[in-house]
């Protein structure tokens, strides 16, 4: 059968893809920059622990709540620079200034201080953030309703998202360079500064050049008003109740949550591993390979991994190549187990091109299938459609696999038999350690294939849906 191929009314120019590449990229730069930087609330500014826990972990509870409301918001906003447009031009802007400002911290302060003046602007960030992020995601969706320009689009948006991933290890380098910042503390607030006039710039552009679906005509939105707002929150949970029951949707979401909570719950421990297995707790001998190792990962996705899975996609159709991509990610996992070696450090980079096909295929497909997903909502619940809720609900997904990979980790640790007070480890902790590496990222993916093997959302049924919501919009 031959392939149909993509109409120039349904191509997304290049300007449009690296703009909202842009904007990928400080979605990707803002988390990076921050979990580095929390580290450094304990040595350079002195808050306890337990402190720091708490201001990793409570303000994910907000972003929790927030993501929903703005994803409902932006479906149903009426202006004339489109749904998602204002939000993302003035979400980037408080996005980078409120990061900032929310390092400009003194280890001077008390530590009461410094613990709420942190928890309050990372409030305020998250609000920011999420103005920026939610609409980003949902203006991804409706860039184009072609099934194969979907991929496409998500797999440029992934690459150049990828570079954030290139920088962000290196930032634990610079900040602690005696001879780049007087102190870590200056080191943080100073590069916070530059991190966040660069996600400024960038991350206006997808406001500036990208086009989402004409939304002038769509019917059925909400009035968004103080005095609607009793009504909107019952319209809210109806959106995310229609959601819920989308039964494509909920695979790529319980996929997505199985594949990545697998990779960050052992994200931590390939450093442990390097460190204490492979250089038997000496810092110095370690070095730069931990920064090495994240940096060649992330390079292996946006321009191996990434361009191959879009290629797959096209050829054998997004389920496949979900199921390859991952299984891949299998081998990779499997070869840490040789990779990892003390007699030879260049080995830690044979496993790479195989695992990077786990991150670099899910998200390039899984947002591809999302905005799939949207044009069957349409088909099933009618007008308005729902990119900003379905973009919401999905990476709330994501940040509930986040949040539990942190508690999680600590227990596989702690079961393991890590001691973070010993020089070294002993044999077995890092036998034990090194399996738990592997066959928890291993059995996740597993269960991930097993999820999609029964996804149904084909290219000839989303051409199928695509040809009767023209028909039924009376567009030509």
């Amino acid at each position: 059968m031959t392939k149909p191929t993509t109409s120039a009314r349904h191509k997304v120019p290049f300007v449009q893809k690296a703009a909202f590449g842009a904007g990928h990229l400080v979605l990707n730069l803002l988390p990076g920059a921050l979990g580095i930087f929390m580290f450094f609330l304990l040595t350079a500014f002195g808050m306890d622990p337990f402190l720091a826990g708490l201001l990793g972990g409570l303000p994910r509870i907000f972003d929790a709540i927030t993501d929903p409301i703005m994803g409902f918001i932006s479906d149903n906003t009426k202006s004339k620079w489109g749904r998602r447009r204002p939000y993302i031009f003035i979400g980037a802007i408080l996005s980078g200034l409120l990061f900032a400002l929310l390092w400009q911290l003194n280890p001077e302060n008390s530590q009461a201080y410094n613990f709420w003046y942190f928890l309050i602007f990372s409030m305020i960030f998250l609000i920011g953030n999420t103005m920026y992020a939610t609409p980003l995601i949902g203006l991804g969706y409706e860039m184009t309703s072609d099934y194969n320009e979907r991929t496409r689009l998500m797999a440029s948006s992934q690459i150049v998202g990828q570079i954030a991933w290139m920088i962000v290890p290196w930032f634990w380098v610079l900040i602690a360079n005696p001879n780049l910042f007087e102190t870590q503390a200056i080191g943080v607030r100073q590069l916070s500064i530059i991190v966040g006039i660069i996600c400024m710039v960038l991350g206006i552009l997808p406001a500036i050049f990208c086009r989402g679906i004409d939304a002038s005509n769509m019917e059925n939105r909400k009035e968004i008003t103080f005095k609607t707002m009793f009504s909107n929150v019952k319209d809210l949970i109806n959106s995310i109740v229609q959601v819920s029951k989308n039964k494509p949707f909920m695979k790529l979401c319980a996929a997505t949550f199985l594949v990545f909570n697998g990779f960050q719950l052992v994200a931590s421990f390939s450093y442990f591993i390097i460190v204490y297995y492979m250089f038997n707790g000496d810092f110095a001998l370690t070095g730069n390979w931990p920064a090495w190792f994240s940096t060649v990962t992330a390079f292996a996705t946006a321009f191996l991994v990434i361009p191959i899975v879009s290629w797959m996609a096209n050829t054998w159709g997004k389920r496949n190549a979900f199921v390859i991509s991952t299984a891949l990610s299998i081998v990779g996992y499997i070869l840490k187990w040789w990779g990892f070696s003390p007699g030879n450090p260049w080995l830690i980079f044979m496993p790479i091109p195989f695992m990077a096909f786990g991150l670099g295929g899910l998200f390039t497909l899984m947002m591809s299938m999302t905005a799939d997903v949207c044009d069957l909502d349409e088909l099933e619940n009618g007008m308005p459609r729902k990119e900003g809720t379905f973009g919401a609900i999905y990476w709330w997904m994501v940040k509930l696999g986040q949040a539990l990979a942190l508690v999680l980790g600590g227990l596989v640790l702690k079961l393991v038999g890590f001691d973070q007070n010993a020089a070294v480890q002993t044999a077995e902790t890092m036998t034990n350690l090194r399996i738990a590496d592997i066959a928890i990222p291993v059995t996740t993916a597993a269960l991930a294939i097993g999820v999609m093997w029964t996804y149904t959302l084909s290219e000839e049924r989303a051409e199928e849906i695509q040809a009767i919501l023209v028909d039924r919009r009376g567009e030509l």
